[in-house]
């Protein structure tokens, strides 16, 4: 009995404290001790996600506030005597200014975006994380870091949501939208019996080619050389990428943040461990 007394009054402190960081105006940044969460979610199991039919009807106005377009309303027209599909039709969502160009899958506790956010000021950056409590970590840290750098207006342009790209990824991003995707220390999954579960495979290539624009860039790191071999091993396989050289992969000046600024990388170095970079680029697609 008391230790479930002393398991319910710590989750009981957690919420609290959820709530309070979520409070308006609130520009202390989180603390992860407060967001107690499993390491590994299972991609398969139905998580009890929202996401759009079709990307058109994704409601970005949520995640980017600042570019919401203002738009005339329309004058509601007389409800019909008879209900048809039409009044089943979901409302039409706020359009923003621009779309979406950048992600990063399975974001963790949002280390890339925030640095990607002021290097990138011009173009808007998605983390999709599957996990509950590490995506509410990410919105109220870059919540805070609004407030705090409110003069300057930074992360204005950065935002996470809760998705499982392995099911969902199409739902959110239409064919051709991404620029780049960064796909960082994603979990190796070392069974041989997991490996489908892994972020990286023949038919998730399909789809990271199907929402890629040609000439954009799939980067990817780990720590573990098996997994890294695997990544490359598919992605050289795939008709749709070809690998990056080594030479214009180091002068790609988001390699060494990738390398730097994402909890895992500073995990890896903080353990002396090495680091296995690769980048793939989208080909055009032949004509038919």
């Amino acid at each position: 009995m008391g230790g479930d007394k002393i398991r319910k009054d710590k989750r009981q402190k957690r919420e609290d404290y959820r709530a309070a960081i979520r409070k308006e105006g609130v520009s202390e940044l989180p603390r992860k001790k407060f967001y107690r969460q499993r390491a590994h979610a299972n991609p398969f199991s139905d998580h009890q996600l929202i996401y759009p039919p079709h990307p058109d009807q994704m409601d970005w106005s949520s995640l980017y506030p600042d570019y919401v377009v203002d738009e005339p309303q329309e004058q509601p027209t007389p409800a019909p005597e008879t209900p048809s599909d039409l009044d089943l039709a979901p409302l039409r969502p706020k359009r923003i200014s621009q779309e979406v160009e950048v992600a990063d899958i399975g974001c963790g506790f949002g280390g890339l975006l925030v640095a990607l956010g002021p290097l990138m000021p011009g173009t808007l950056v998605l983390g999709l994380e599957i996990r509950v409590q590490v995506t509410q970590f990410v919105e109220d840290r870059i919540k805070a870091l609004r407030v705090q750098n409110q003069d300057a207006q930074l992360y204005r342009n950065v935002g996470v949501l809760r998705a499982n790209t392995m099911k969902f990824l199409p739902n959110f991003f239409r064919k051709a939208q991404l620029a780049k995707v960064f796909i960082c220390f994603p979990d190796p999954h070392f069974k041989a019996r997991k490996h489908k579960q892994r972020i990286v495979s023949t038919t998730l290539n399909s789809e990271y080619a199907y929402v890629l624009r040609s000439g954009g860039v799939v980067y990817t790191i780990t720590d573990v050389p098996d997994l890294h071999e695997w990544v490359v091993q598919h992605f050289e396989a795939h008709p749709s990428f070809e690998r990056v050289s080594e030479e214009e992969q180091e002068a790609d000046p988001l390699v060494n943040v990738m390398r730097t600024e994402t909890e895992e990388g500073k995990k890896v170095e903080r353990n002396k461990g090495q680091k296995y970079v690769a980048l793939f680029r989208r080909l055009e697609d032949p004509a038919w």
